[in-house]
């Protein structure tokens, strides 16, 4: 009920629509929600549009730079003029401004790749970033259990030497196959739980979102009870002057003396006997 304004700026900018507060001020939840609704299926059907329209662009600017020679390994413009229409379709389409020298220095996949990415970034904006946010926790638990293994390889590759191996060659080829794997793990479980997803936390959604900055603030110090006693129990134990070290004043009593308890023996063969 207070909140319509948002929601309408939120579904003109998200689904590319012009909405406005008319089409929602008499409507109930059920129907504003069935309104929305149809923009997203729009939406939706106008992405895959675009996709179709940029396979077919990509297609022909792939065709032409195969018939014509290059000296890299990017695509030719011979001023063709193609990869300027892809830029400027990009414009107008996608709001994506994308300089003809970025796409010439492309290769085919690199092309269809990078057109992909920006009709996805337009139209399923949550999708995408919803996915680089998942691919970068993934990828940061499995590098940090790749570095344990490598330690771990480091501490036993030395035993290859009984096999007269060379524990450099073992490490370096066996740290390869290590990383590969590692890639192929990160691969198989984002797909997998993306295929799994169903409902997403809120604090998770709202980390998907592209942050202006971000503020790390200070601890504050602690100011409780058993703080207070901490913080006096280390003051206790500093001191302020020089601690003296322990002497023994009293006389020695040598082995071969005699005992002082008056029994005429030694002493080695008295209270010390008895002590011992």
């Amino acid at each position: 009920r207070f909140q319509r304004e948002e929601l309408v700026a939120w579904a003109s900018q998200r689904f590319h629509a012009n909405i406005g507060m008319d089409d929602i001020r008499h409507r109930q939840r059920g129907e504003i929600r069935a309104f929305l609704m149809e923009h997203s299926r729009r939406n939706s059907a106008a992405a895959s549009h675009a996709t179709m329209e940029a396979e077919e662009k990509v297609a022909a600017i792939v065709a032409t730079a195969d018939e014509e020679p290059s000296d890299h390994h990017g695509l030719a413009s011979s001023g063709n003029g193609k990869l300027g229409e892809l830029s400027s379709w990009l414009r107008e389409s996608c709001q994506c401004d994308l300089a003809d020298a970025e796409l010439e220095e492309l290769d085919d996949e690199g092309l269809r790749r990078r057109v992909s990415q920006v009709i996805e970034d337009y139209y399923r904006p949550e999708m995408r970033r919803m996915e680089r946010a998942l691919i970068i926790q993934i990828l940061d638990t499995a590098w940090k259990d790749h570095l344990l293994t490598m330690d771990h390889l480091r501490s036993s590759v030395g035993l290859r030497g009984y096999a007269q191996v060379d524990p450099k060659v073992e490490y370096k080829r066996e740290g390869m196959q290590l990383f590969e794997a590692m890639w192929d793990t990160v691969r198989d479980h984002v797909t997998n739980i993306v295929f799994k997803i169903e409902q997403l936390d809120e604090s998770f959604v709202g980390s998907t979102w592209v942050e202006s900055e971000a503020i790390h603030e200070e601890a504050a110090p602690a100011t409780t009870e058993i703080g207070r006693q901490q913080q006096a129990a280390i003051a206790g134990t500093e001191a302020d002057k020089k601690l003296e070290p322990i002497r023994n004043r009293e006389k020695r009593i040598g082995r071969n003396d005699p005992c002082p308890c008056g029994s005429g023996k030694k002493y080695k063969q008295c209270c010390l006997r008895k002590g011992g």
